[in-house]
């Protein structure tokens, strides 16, 4: 990540910049929080692909930002949403094909 106020390159882990001395914004308290989005995607995308993708994604984005835990379960949920997707749509023109 880099530096808010000198926009030097810092570890994504770094309280403050090493360079100018601001605090990033995070503590090492936050830093073990897991992103509560990142397991409702995750889950939702067993249920219903569309809504868990889209939770997925943007808890993909916030684990990023926030150096919060559970990018692994963001981007799980990422793959196994699209997994999904797809064979709703091999089920869907199947089905459209069989009617028609």
């Amino acid at each position: 990540m880099y530096c808010k106020n000198c926009g030097n390159n810092i570890d994504d882990n770094a309280v403050i910049c090493p360079k100018c001395g601001v605090a990033t914004g995070k503590s090492a308290i936050d830093q073990n929080k897991t992103n509560t989005l990142a397991i409702v995607g995750f889950v939702l995308s067993f249920l219903v692909s569309i809504a868990g993708l889209i939770c997925s994604v943007i808890a993909r984005k916030q684990c990023r930002e926030s150096g919060e835990k559970g990018m692994g379960l963001a981007t799980a949920g990422m793959v196994i949403s699209i997994i999904g997707l797809v064979f709703e749509v091999i089920y869907l023109i199947a089905f459209m094909v069989l009617i028609l």
